[in-house]
């Protein structure tokens, strides 16, 4: 389900809820063309394995978060947003993020250029920003805008219309930007998590298309999750494999369908409008129908769900969190 519950079977990565990537969306600023917008959410407030709420703490303390961005089309990171978050005595949390650039954009990217310092973590109804510039940013507990009939995937794919995810929360990392900050007019974004541990950091979680690691079982699962793009051609013929036995396709079909999938990279062009598959992603795209549409090669075309009505019209466009009173 997206990357909601991407660790082993249907658990989190790392074994934390806080680490797991969910979503990444981009799409032109409304109103102002010059701008665009991003959001990277993670840890969803519910875990499907066992059913249950997860941690009230919205980021982990330390960990990575990054959103990456290629500028010339070689699948490797040119330009890197990193955000660190520290805790309080009292529970408040604050954001850290930099910006780095060249080579170093790489790998873990816990030193460059300060954007923002010390900015506060939402945690109730009211959404706090921090401006910096020529950027906005939020940090916090949002409504989930993911929209999906989870139930039907697990019940053989019989949709009912069933959105799983309507009275959810998420944690989002919501950043409005100008486009000359990301390098370039066409760019590939893609995000990730990053653990700090005994032997340095380790990926947690990573993605730029949406439901990409169900393809994945066991052990091809975690190596995709600690991969990078620039190597998912490695993953092709597992791709190749569930797309012939899940949708018919002949072997040499599946390929050329799982060439367009990897590697896991949300392409963007902030001259055009966002429609996911083809140019960003957008809060109301329906990737879900897209997704299994492509899947089962035409035989399923959607789950009768729609886009969430507490979206906003302005910054940072996410609804309210639904379980305030549980989280503070």
């Amino acid at each position: 389900m997206s990357h909601h519950a991407s660790g082993p079977d249907f658990g989190f990565p790392h074994g934390d809820a806080r680490l797991d990537m969910t979503d990444l969306y981009v799409f032109p600023k409304p109103g102002d063309p010059r701008k665009s917008t991003i959001i990277f959410n993670v840890h969803p407030s519910m875990a499907v394995n066992p059913l249950g709420p997860t941690t009230r703490e919205p980021f982990a303390p330390g960990a990575l978060y990054e959103i990456k961005v290629d500028i010339n089309s070689d699948a490797i990171a040119d330009v890197c947003y990193s955000v660190q978050f520290a805790s309080s005595a009292d529970s408040t949390q604050t954001a850290t993020v930099r910006r780095v650039q060249g080579a170093r954009a790489v790998g873990a990217c816990d030193e460059g250029e300060v954007i923002v310092k010390e900015a506060p973590v939402s945690v109730g109804r009211e959404a706090s920003v921090a401006n910096a510039g020529d950027y906005r940013f939020f940090f916090g507990w949002r409504s989930d805008p993911f929209f999906f009939d989870a139930n039907g995937l697990f019940n053989q794919m019989q949709f009912t219309g069933d959105d799983f995810f309507a009275d959810k929360d998420i944690c989002s990392i919501v950043l409005e930007l100008p486009n000359s900050a990301l390098g370039t007019h066409e760019v590939g974004l893609w995000a990730r998590t990053a653990d700090n541990t005994k032997e340095g950091w380790m990926q947690a979680d990573r993605g730029g298309r949406p439901l990409q690691a169900v393809f994945l079982p066991g052990e091809e699962r975690q190596a995709y999750l600690n991969g990078q793009p620039a190597n998912d051609d490695r993953f092709m013929g597992v791709f190749a494999h569930e797309l012939e036995h899940t949708g018919g396709y002949t072997r040499e079909g599946a390929i050329a369908m799982a060439r367009k999938l990897l590697p896991d990279i949300l392409s963007y062009d902030p001259r055009s409008p966002a429609c996911f598959p083809h140019n960003g992603r957008a809060l109301t795209d329906d990737v879900v129908d897209v997704f299994f549409s492509m899947l089962t090669n035409g035989k399923v075309t959607g789950d009768k769900v729609g886009p969430h009505g507490d979206l906003l019209d302005q910054f940072p466009y996410l609804g309210p969190p639904h379980n305030v009173l549980k989280q503070l």
